[in-house]
């Protein structure tokens, strides 16, 4: 029994469909734009913004409601339904599980008291968001929550495989998203770590990371081996914790490079195609990447971010990307790291300069870190 990925959908500034979103990675288009004063920041600052228009008509129609769901579970929701294309008795299956990935979910409501009273302050807590996203789709479960700053979206994933290795469930619907904020925006400023231009992953002229907002959701179900050869899989995955600083991650690379140790043990390093890395474009991230990179042997191996196409979307982040590493297997492509010009970091990380037809088929490995030392890697295999 394999955990295969049978749905997905991808909510961006690049688009409203995995399709969309492909297409414009493929073509090296970027949807990072500079805004000033926007969301009350005064400092200009780049960043990727979804495009309400285009939220408003989806949410018109699946008939979601702006008076009753926030901005931000109802781009979750346009996601779910996206990803499994309208089958309402999947997502109502008490076989079904939802697992929820979002790091601050409703947290612009804090600045905004009129959002406050007609939401209620309940919509400030993540559990919240999500008993109400699970029951308009009519899931008679208890919602999964994952928050683990910027690993959640594959810390979520995880999760996933966990339960769906039990007995208890059939599929698990795993989505993720956030939405750019007053408070996420001056937060990262606080850090000096938001640039005002299109972010440079692994760059020696990189100046900072791109906060971006999204959706991210994954359908995963469990499918007997030998039916599973049209599926990419989700074939090990593992979460780490270098315990090194609040928000600084270890100088060794050292919690990284023990996920991704992890996930190799019982596969072959020559069988994966790509790295599909967290790559901020921060001094620290982006060496202590290169770090646990070259400390697990993959230096030969490929590497791309995706922060210049989308920006660093937060709990969506690990959602999104891995259904770009999902759909670049099955397409035969890795996407080339925009904004990437010359090797900022210590060691000499194959970093991809332009896009790569590769076989259909073979392995792929997405890493993340986050904040207070976490980190996670998963091992995807087609």
């Amino acid at each position: 029994m394999n955990i295969c990925i049978v749905g997905d959908n991808i909510i961006s500034s690049l688009g409203m469909t995995t399709e969309e979103n492909i297409c414009a990675i493929r073509q090296g288009i970027s949807g990072v734009r500079q805004y000033n004063d926007y969301l009350g920041v005064t400092e200009p600052y780049a960043a990727s913004v979804v495009n309400d228009l285009l939220l408003a008509s989806y949410c018109n129609t699946l008939h979601i409601s702006s008076e009753k769901f926030t901005r931000f579970e109802r781009m979750l929701m346009v996601s779910i339904a996206l990803a499994s294309e309208g089958n309402r008795s999947l997502l109502a299956s008490k076989r079904t599980l939802f697992v929820f990935s979002t790091t601050k979910g409703n947290v612009e409501l804090l600045d905004n008291e009129p959002l406050q009273e007609k939401f209620g302050r309940e919509a400030l807590f993540l559990w919240h968001s999500a008993k109400k996203m699970a029951a308009f789709y009519g899931n008679p479960n208890e919602p999964v929550v994952v928050s683990n700053a910027c690993i959640s979206g594959v810390a979520a994933q995880i999760v996933a495989k966990r339960f769906l290795t039990t007995d208890l469930y059939d599929t698990a619907v795993v989505v993720g998203g956030d939405v750019l904020s007053k408070f996420v925006v001056s937060g990262f400023q606080s850090f000096k770590a938001i640039s005002t231009s299109r972010c440079k992953p692994f760059d020696a002229e990189r100046c900072g990371l791109n906060i971006g907002e999204g959706a991210g959701t994954i359908i995963y179900k469990k499918i007997e081996a030998g039916d599973d050869k049209q599926y990419v899989k989700l074939e090990a995955g593992a979460i780490t914790n270098d315990a090194n600083h609040i928000s600084g991650p270890s100088r060794t690379g050292e919690g990284l490079y023990l996920a991704l140790n992890q996930i190799l043990q019982n596969g072959s390093h020559k069988a994966i195609r790509f790295i599909n890395a967290h790559g901020t474009a921060t001094l620290y991230n982006d060496e202590m990447e290169a770090l646990a990179i070259s400390r697990a042997g993959c230096l030969s191996i490929p590497v791309f971010s995706l922060k210049a196409y989308i920006g660093h979307t937060l709990g969506a982040s690990g959602v999104i990307e891995t259904v770009v590493s999902a759909h670049a297997l099955q397409e035969g492509f890795i996407p080339h790291s925009l904004g990437y010009e010359q090797l900022g970091v210590s060691l000499k990380v194959n970093i991809v300069t332009q896009q790569e037809t590769i076989i259909p088929r073979g392995e792929c490995i997405k890493t993340v870190s986050g904040f207070g030392g976490c980190n996670a890697a998963i091992r995807l295999k087609l």
